[in-house]
Protein backbone atom coordinates (compact mmCIF):
# COMPACT_ATOMS: atom_id res chain seq x y z
CA UNK A 1 0.00 0.00 0.00
CA UNK A 2 1.41 3.53 -0.99
CA UNK A 3 2.96 6.17 1.31
CA UNK A 4 1.99 9.43 1.95
CA UNK A 5 3.81 11.77 3.46
CA UNK A 6 2.05 15.20 4.85
CA UNK A 7 4.47 17.75 5.39
CA UNK A 8 2.64 19.37 8.58
CA UNK A 9 1.51 18.13 12.29
CA UNK A 10 -1.20 20.24 12.33
CA UNK A 11 -4.95 19.09 13.08
CA UNK A 12 -5.59 18.92 9.06
CA UNK A 13 -2.60 15.97 9.08
CA UNK A 14 -4.59 14.71 12.54
CA UNK A 15 -7.97 14.39 10.40
CA UNK A 16 -6.32 13.32 7.73
CA UNK A 17 -4.56 10.26 9.59
CA UNK A 18 -8.14 9.09 10.26
CA UNK A 19 -8.95 8.99 6.82
CA UNK A 20 -5.99 6.74 5.88
CA UNK A 21 -6.92 4.41 8.27
CA UNK A 22 -10.04 3.83 6.39
CA UNK A 23 -8.05 3.51 3.00
CA UNK A 24 -5.43 0.97 4.20
CA UNK A 25 -2.76 4.01 2.95
CA UNK A 26 -0.08 4.56 5.32
CA UNK A 27 0.59 8.57 6.62
CA UNK A 28 3.88 9.64 7.00
CA UNK A 29 3.91 13.08 9.20
CA UNK A 30 6.56 15.49 9.29
CA UNK A 31 6.07 17.65 12.71
CA UNK A 32 7.53 20.05 14.33
CA UNK A 33 7.24 18.53 17.86
CA UNK A 34 6.36 15.03 19.18
CA UNK A 35 3.66 17.41 20.87
CA UNK A 36 1.56 18.63 17.34
CA UNK A 37 -1.75 17.53 16.97
CA UNK A 38 -0.95 14.71 14.35
CA UNK A 39 1.86 13.50 15.90
CA UNK A 40 -0.23 12.85 18.99
CA UNK A 41 -2.27 10.36 16.62
CA UNK A 42 -0.02 9.21 13.61
CA UNK A 43 2.12 5.95 14.00
CA UNK A 44 4.96 7.35 11.17
CA UNK A 45 6.17 10.81 12.62
CA UNK A 46 9.20 12.30 11.46
CA UNK A 47 10.05 15.38 13.98
CA UNK A 48 12.03 18.07 12.12
CA UNK A 49 11.49 21.39 10.34
CA UNK A 50 9.47 21.65 6.99
CA UNK A 51 10.92 24.99 6.09
CA UNK A 52 14.29 22.97 6.01
CA UNK A 53 15.66 21.25 2.57
CA UNK A 54 17.27 18.41 4.26
CA UNK A 55 14.24 17.71 7.02
CA UNK A 56 12.60 17.79 3.67
CA UNK A 57 14.51 15.50 1.88
CA UNK A 58 15.27 13.09 4.20
CA UNK A 59 11.47 12.76 5.06
CA UNK A 60 9.70 12.52 1.90
CA UNK A 61 12.80 9.28 1.29
CA UNK A 62 10.04 6.33 1.13
CA UNK A 63 7.30 8.45 0.07
CA UNK A 64 5.03 7.55 -2.90
CA UNK A 65 3.88 11.07 -2.58
CA UNK A 66 4.02 14.64 -0.57
CA UNK A 67 1.33 16.92 -0.06
CA UNK A 68 0.71 19.85 2.88
CA UNK A 69 -1.61 20.92 5.44
CA UNK A 70 -0.42 24.27 5.31
CA UNK A 71 1.04 26.27 2.47
CA UNK A 72 4.39 27.64 4.33
CA UNK A 73 6.84 24.78 2.69
CA UNK A 74 9.12 27.18 0.43
CA UNK A 75 8.28 26.49 -2.94
CA UNK A 76 12.53 26.13 -4.16
CA UNK A 77 12.69 23.18 -1.41
CA UNK A 78 8.96 22.00 -3.10
CA UNK A 79 10.57 22.24 -6.39
CA UNK A 80 13.85 20.39 -5.28
CA UNK A 81 11.76 17.49 -4.06
CA UNK A 82 10.25 17.45 -7.93
CA UNK A 83 13.66 17.18 -9.34
CA UNK A 84 14.44 14.58 -7.83
CA UNK A 85 11.79 12.44 -8.40
CA UNK A 86 9.26 12.55 -5.87
CA UNK A 87 6.17 13.48 -6.91
CA UNK A 88 4.57 16.47 -4.89
CA UNK A 89 0.74 17.22 -4.65
CA UNK A 90 -0.30 20.42 -5.45
CA UNK A 91 3.19 20.72 -7.00
CA UNK A 92 5.21 24.00 -6.72
CA UNK A 93 3.58 25.64 -9.28
CA UNK A 94 -0.01 25.33 -8.56
CA UNK A 95 0.87 26.43 -4.69
CA UNK A 96 2.76 29.12 -5.09
CA UNK A 97 -0.82 31.13 -5.46
CA UNK A 98 -1.82 30.03 -2.43
CA UNK A 99 1.11 31.16 -1.01
CA UNK A 100 1.46 34.86 -2.63
CA UNK A 101 -1.81 36.86 -2.82
CA UNK A 102 -0.36 39.11 -5.02
CA UNK A 103 0.50 36.14 -7.56
CA UNK A 104 -2.68 34.68 -6.68
CA UNK A 105 -4.74 37.67 -8.21
CA UNK A 106 -2.49 38.57 -10.99
CA UNK A 107 -2.83 34.61 -12.56
CA UNK A 108 -7.10 34.76 -11.34
CA UNK A 109 -7.35 37.92 -13.23
CA UNK A 110 -5.96 36.45 -16.36
CA UNK A 111 -7.86 33.70 -16.77
CA UNK A 112 -10.93 35.81 -16.35
CA UNK A 113 -12.21 34.38 -12.65
CA UNK A 114 -14.24 37.31 -11.26
CA UNK A 115 -11.67 39.47 -8.41
CA UNK A 116 -11.96 42.52 -6.42
CA UNK A 117 -9.95 45.62 -7.84
CA UNK A 118 -6.68 45.06 -6.52
CA UNK A 119 -3.12 46.83 -6.84
CA UNK A 120 0.71 46.15 -5.25
CA UNK A 121 2.17 48.52 -3.11
CA UNK A 122 5.30 50.31 -4.11
CA UNK A 123 8.05 50.00 -1.34
CA UNK A 124 8.56 54.05 -2.17
CA UNK A 125 5.86 56.44 -1.80
CA UNK A 126 3.12 53.78 -0.90
CA UNK A 127 0.88 56.18 1.20
CA UNK A 128 0.67 58.34 -2.17
CA UNK A 129 0.02 55.30 -4.23
CA UNK A 130 -3.00 54.07 -1.50
CA UNK A 131 -4.39 57.42 -1.69
CA UNK A 132 -4.66 57.07 -5.99
CA UNK A 133 -6.26 53.86 -5.18
CA UNK A 134 -8.77 55.22 -3.10
CA UNK A 135 -9.70 57.99 -4.92
CA UNK A 136 -10.43 55.11 -7.75
CA UNK A 137 -12.10 52.51 -5.65
CA UNK A 138 -13.55 54.45 -3.06
CA UNK A 139 -12.77 53.97 1.25
CA UNK A 140 -11.96 51.95 2.92
CA UNK A 141 -9.06 49.84 1.53
CA UNK A 142 -8.25 46.27 2.52
CA UNK A 143 -4.04 46.12 2.97
CA UNK A 144 -2.92 42.97 2.72
CA UNK A 145 0.45 40.85 3.39
CA UNK A 146 1.14 38.97 -0.26
CA UNK A 147 2.48 35.79 2.06
CA UNK A 148 1.87 34.70 5.39
CA UNK A 149 -1.26 35.90 6.04
CA UNK A 150 -4.14 33.33 8.31
CA UNK A 151 -7.23 33.71 10.52
CA UNK A 152 -7.04 37.83 10.11
CA UNK A 153 -3.37 37.77 10.17
CA UNK A 154 -1.87 40.14 7.67
CA UNK A 155 -5.05 42.02 7.16
CA UNK A 156 -5.51 45.45 7.66
CA UNK A 157 -8.57 47.65 7.19
CA UNK A 158 -7.63 51.21 6.10
CA UNK A 159 -10.02 53.96 6.94
CA UNK A 160 -8.22 56.89 5.90
CA UNK A 161 -4.97 57.59 5.38
CA UNK A 162 -4.29 59.17 8.74
CA UNK A 163 -1.60 59.12 11.54
CA UNK A 164 -2.18 55.44 12.04
CA UNK A 165 -1.99 54.55 8.59
CA UNK A 166 1.36 56.21 8.00
CA UNK A 167 2.82 54.45 10.88
CA UNK A 168 0.99 51.42 10.11
CA UNK A 169 2.25 51.54 6.46
CA UNK A 170 5.85 52.72 7.51
CA UNK A 171 6.46 50.28 10.30
CA UNK A 172 5.60 47.31 7.37
CA UNK A 173 7.44 48.67 4.43
CA UNK A 174 10.55 48.94 6.87
CA UNK A 175 9.91 45.41 8.05
CA UNK A 176 10.33 44.44 4.62
CA UNK A 177 6.78 43.05 4.65
CA UNK A 178 5.64 43.12 0.53
CA UNK A 179 2.31 44.54 0.62
CA UNK A 180 -1.21 44.42 -1.68
CA UNK A 181 -4.43 46.45 -1.76
CA UNK A 182 -7.92 45.63 -2.56
CA UNK A 183 -10.56 47.74 -2.93
CA UNK A 184 -13.04 47.19 0.14
CA UNK A 185 -15.70 44.68 -0.86
CA UNK A 186 -19.85 45.64 0.20
CA UNK A 187 -20.45 41.59 -0.03
CA UNK A 188 -23.76 40.10 1.18
CA UNK A 189 -22.31 37.04 3.01
CA UNK A 190 -19.38 35.02 2.01
CA UNK A 191 -19.11 30.95 0.66
CA UNK A 192 -16.54 29.04 -0.14
CA UNK A 193 -16.27 26.29 -3.15
CA UNK A 194 -14.75 23.22 -2.11
CA UNK A 195 -13.54 21.09 -4.98
CA UNK A 196 -10.64 17.92 -5.85
CA UNK A 197 -8.97 17.25 -8.61
CA UNK A 198 -7.05 13.98 -9.59
CA UNK A 199 -3.50 13.89 -11.84
CA UNK A 200 -5.61 12.41 -14.65
CA UNK A 201 -7.75 15.32 -14.72
CA UNK A 202 -10.79 14.01 -12.62
CA UNK A 203 -12.86 16.67 -10.80
CA UNK A 204 -15.51 16.67 -7.93
CA UNK A 205 -17.10 19.14 -6.25
CA UNK A 206 -18.89 19.52 -2.65
CA UNK A 207 -22.09 21.62 -1.96
CA UNK A 208 -21.31 25.12 -2.32
CA UNK A 209 -21.44 26.77 1.89
CA UNK A 210 -21.97 29.60 3.55
CA UNK A 211 -18.96 30.24 5.89
CA UNK A 212 -19.40 32.83 9.09
CA UNK A 213 -16.59 35.18 10.03
CA UNK A 214 -15.80 36.79 13.74
CA UNK A 215 -12.48 39.06 14.06
CA UNK A 216 -11.12 37.13 10.99
CA UNK A 217 -12.26 33.53 11.91
CA UNK A 218 -14.35 31.49 10.82
CA UNK A 219 -17.23 30.13 13.72
CA UNK A 220 -19.46 28.48 11.64
CA UNK A 221 -20.22 26.54 8.22
CA UNK A 222 -23.32 25.75 6.94
CA UNK A 223 -23.97 23.18 3.76
CA UNK A 224 -25.65 23.89 1.65
CA UNK A 225 -25.43 27.67 2.05
CA UNK A 226 -29.41 28.60 2.46
CA UNK A 227 -31.43 30.11 0.05
CA UNK A 228 -28.21 29.82 -2.70
CA UNK A 229 -30.10 30.08 -5.90
CA UNK A 230 -29.09 26.97 -8.13
CA UNK A 231 -27.60 28.88 -10.96
CA UNK A 232 -25.34 30.39 -8.75
CA UNK A 233 -24.32 27.08 -7.01
CA UNK A 234 -23.45 25.62 -10.04
CA UNK A 235 -21.72 28.92 -11.10
CA UNK A 236 -19.42 28.71 -8.16
CA UNK A 237 -18.73 24.76 -8.37
CA UNK A 238 -17.62 25.32 -11.97
CA UNK A 239 -15.36 28.57 -11.02
CA UNK A 240 -13.44 26.32 -8.49
CA UNK A 241 -13.31 23.36 -10.58
CA UNK A 242 -11.86 25.67 -13.83
CA UNK A 243 -9.56 27.40 -11.27
CA UNK A 244 -7.97 24.13 -10.10
CA UNK A 245 -7.78 22.87 -13.99
CA UNK A 246 -6.01 26.38 -15.21
CA UNK A 247 -4.12 26.44 -12.09
CA UNK A 248 -2.89 22.62 -12.28
CA UNK A 249 -4.47 21.54 -8.32
CA UNK A 250 -3.73 18.15 -7.59
CA UNK A 251 -6.00 17.57 -4.41
CA UNK A 252 -8.29 20.05 -2.89
CA UNK A 253 -9.11 23.29 -3.80
CA UNK A 254 -10.71 25.53 -2.01
CA UNK A 255 -12.41 28.77 -3.32
CA UNK A 256 -13.37 31.43 -0.99
CA UNK A 257 -15.83 33.70 -2.13
CA UNK A 258 -17.68 36.88 -1.51
CA UNK A 259 -21.61 37.16 -2.69
CA UNK A 260 -22.17 40.41 -3.82
CA UNK A 261 -24.89 42.24 -5.61
CA UNK A 262 -23.50 41.61 -8.89
CA UNK A 263 -22.16 38.25 -8.67
CA UNK A 264 -19.53 36.37 -7.10
CA UNK A 265 -16.02 37.34 -6.43
CA UNK A 266 -12.98 34.97 -5.83
CA UNK A 267 -11.37 36.00 -2.32
CA UNK A 268 -8.50 33.46 -1.12
CA UNK A 269 -7.72 30.19 -2.27
CA UNK A 270 -6.60 27.34 -0.15
CA UNK A 271 -4.59 23.98 -1.94
CA UNK A 272 -5.77 21.79 0.87
CA UNK A 273 -8.32 20.34 3.56
CA UNK A 274 -10.04 23.48 5.19
CA UNK A 275 -11.91 24.67 7.69
CA UNK A 276 -14.55 25.38 5.65
CA UNK A 277 -15.02 21.27 4.28
CA UNK A 278 -15.14 19.53 8.27
CA UNK A 279 -18.57 19.47 8.05
CA UNK A 280 -17.84 16.98 5.16
CA UNK A 281 -16.96 14.00 7.69
CA UNK A 282 -20.08 13.41 8.78
CA UNK A 283 -21.99 15.23 6.03
CA UNK A 284 -21.22 13.90 3.41
CA UNK A 285 -20.24 10.49 2.17
CA UNK A 286 -16.89 11.18 1.31
CA UNK A 287 -14.90 13.50 4.02
CA UNK A 288 -12.10 15.96 1.97
CA UNK A 289 -9.86 14.23 3.99
CA UNK A 290 -10.52 11.16 1.99
CA UNK A 291 -11.31 12.72 -0.92
CA UNK A 292 -7.66 14.52 -0.74
CA UNK A 293 -6.01 11.26 -0.38
CA UNK A 294 -7.30 9.97 -3.72
CA UNK A 295 -7.15 13.08 -5.26
CA UNK A 296 -2.98 13.06 -4.44
CA UNK A 297 -3.02 9.77 -5.37
CA UNK A 298 -4.88 9.68 -8.18
CA UNK A 299 -7.42 7.09 -6.76
CA UNK A 300 -10.97 7.27 -8.41
CA UNK A 301 -12.82 10.17 -6.54
CA UNK A 302 -15.32 9.25 -3.70
CA UNK A 303 -19.22 10.53 -3.59
CA UNK A 304 -19.96 14.31 -2.60
CA UNK A 305 -23.25 13.55 -2.29
CA UNK A 306 -24.90 15.52 1.51
CA UNK A 307 -25.82 12.70 3.83
CA UNK A 308 -28.37 15.05 5.63
CA UNK A 309 -30.40 18.09 4.17
CA UNK A 310 -28.57 19.80 6.40
CA UNK A 311 -24.98 20.40 8.08
CA UNK A 312 -23.55 22.86 10.56
CA UNK A 313 -20.37 22.77 11.40
CA UNK A 314 -18.89 25.54 14.62
CA UNK A 315 -15.46 25.37 15.18
CA UNK A 316 -14.46 25.35 19.38
CA UNK A 317 -12.16 28.42 19.98
CA UNK A 318 -10.29 28.03 23.49
CA UNK A 319 -11.50 30.07 26.70
CA UNK A 320 -10.01 31.08 29.52
CA UNK A 321 -10.94 28.35 32.02
CA UNK A 322 -9.40 24.79 31.79
CA UNK A 323 -11.59 21.68 32.16
CA UNK A 324 -12.55 21.78 28.58
CA UNK A 325 -13.06 17.53 28.26
CA UNK A 326 -15.33 17.72 31.69
CA UNK A 327 -17.75 19.73 29.65
CA UNK A 328 -18.35 16.75 27.31
CA UNK A 329 -20.70 15.20 30.10
CA UNK A 330 -23.00 18.24 29.48
CA UNK A 331 -22.64 17.78 25.48
CA UNK A 332 -22.86 14.64 25.20
CA UNK A 333 -26.36 14.30 27.99
CA UNK A 334 -27.64 17.43 26.32
CA UNK A 335 -27.91 16.75 22.53
CA UNK A 336 -26.48 12.63 21.73
CA UNK A 337 -26.70 13.69 18.06
CA UNK A 338 -23.83 16.67 18.25
CA UNK A 339 -20.26 14.89 16.58
CA UNK A 340 -17.61 16.89 18.61
CA UNK A 341 -14.07 16.90 17.80
CA UNK A 342 -10.71 17.61 19.63
CA UNK A 343 -7.01 18.71 17.78
CA UNK A 344 -5.04 17.75 20.75
CA UNK A 345 -3.70 21.05 20.87
CA UNK A 346 -3.08 23.35 23.67
CA UNK A 347 -5.49 25.53 24.57
CA UNK A 348 -5.06 29.32 23.98
CA UNK A 349 -7.71 32.16 24.04
CA UNK A 350 -9.41 32.22 20.77
CA UNK A 351 -7.28 29.03 19.17
CA UNK A 352 -9.22 26.71 17.03
CA UNK A 353 -8.85 23.37 19.78
CA UNK A 354 -12.00 21.26 17.93
CA UNK A 355 -15.00 21.61 16.00
CA UNK A 356 -18.91 19.95 16.63
CA UNK A 357 -21.07 18.75 13.70
CA UNK A 358 -24.64 18.28 13.49
CA UNK A 359 -26.94 16.89 10.67
CA UNK A 360 -30.82 16.84 9.60
CA UNK A 361 -33.39 19.04 8.17
CA UNK A 362 -34.26 21.95 10.27
CA UNK A 363 -31.30 25.41 9.95
CA UNK A 364 -33.08 27.02 12.44
CA UNK A 365 -32.29 23.84 14.68
CA UNK A 366 -29.20 22.97 13.79
CA UNK A 367 -27.34 26.08 14.49
CA UNK A 368 -28.74 26.39 17.83
CA UNK A 369 -27.64 23.54 18.81
CA UNK A 370 -24.08 23.36 17.18
CA UNK A 371 -23.84 26.98 19.04
CA UNK A 372 -24.87 25.51 22.10
CA UNK A 373 -21.94 23.29 22.33
CA UNK A 374 -19.34 24.94 20.82
CA UNK A 375 -20.21 27.94 23.20
CA UNK A 376 -20.71 25.45 26.32
CA UNK A 377 -17.29 23.87 25.30
CA UNK A 378 -15.57 26.77 24.99
CA UNK A 379 -16.85 28.68 28.11
CA UNK A 380 -18.32 26.11 30.92
CA UNK A 381 -21.60 27.99 29.54
CA UNK A 382 -23.70 28.33 26.43
CA UNK A 383 -23.87 32.06 27.63
CA UNK A 384 -20.72 33.28 27.17
CA UNK A 385 -17.28 33.98 29.27
CA UNK A 386 -19.58 36.15 31.91
CA UNK A 387 -22.01 33.78 32.44
CA UNK A 388 -19.38 31.10 33.18
CA UNK A 389 -18.36 33.55 35.53
CA UNK A 390 -21.41 33.38 37.44
CA UNK A 391 -22.39 36.99 36.11
CA UNK A 392 -26.16 37.03 34.01
CA UNK A 393 -25.58 38.21 30.24
CA UNK A 394 -27.50 38.70 27.20
CA UNK A 395 -27.14 35.14 25.19
CA UNK A 396 -27.28 36.65 21.82
CA UNK A 397 -24.38 39.01 23.32
CA UNK A 398 -22.11 36.26 23.99
CA UNK A 399 -22.51 34.23 21.22
CA UNK A 400 -19.18 33.42 19.67
CA UNK A 401 -17.30 36.31 21.03
CA UNK A 402 -13.28 36.32 21.24
CA UNK A 403 -10.90 36.15 24.27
Amino acid sequence: MPVVGMAGGGQLARMTQQAAIGLGVSLRVLAGSPGDSAARVCADVRVGDDSSLDDLRAFAKGCDVVTFDHEHVPGAHIRDLEDSGIPCRPGSAALLHAQDKLVMRERLSAIGAPCPAYGHVPDRAPLAFLEVFARDHGWPLVLKATRGGYDGKGVWILDALDRDAWDLVSRLVAEGVDLMVEEHVPFRRELAALVARSPHGQGAAYPVVETVQENGICVEVISPAPGLDGDRAAEAQRLALDIAEKLGVTGLLAVELFETEGGLLVNELAMRPHNSGHWTIEGARTSQFEQHLRAVLDLPLGSTEPAAPYTVMANVLGGDAPGIYHRYLHVMAHDPGVKVHFYGKDIRPGRKVGHVTVLGSDLDDLRERARHAADFLRWGSAMGPAAADGEPVNEKDGEGEDA
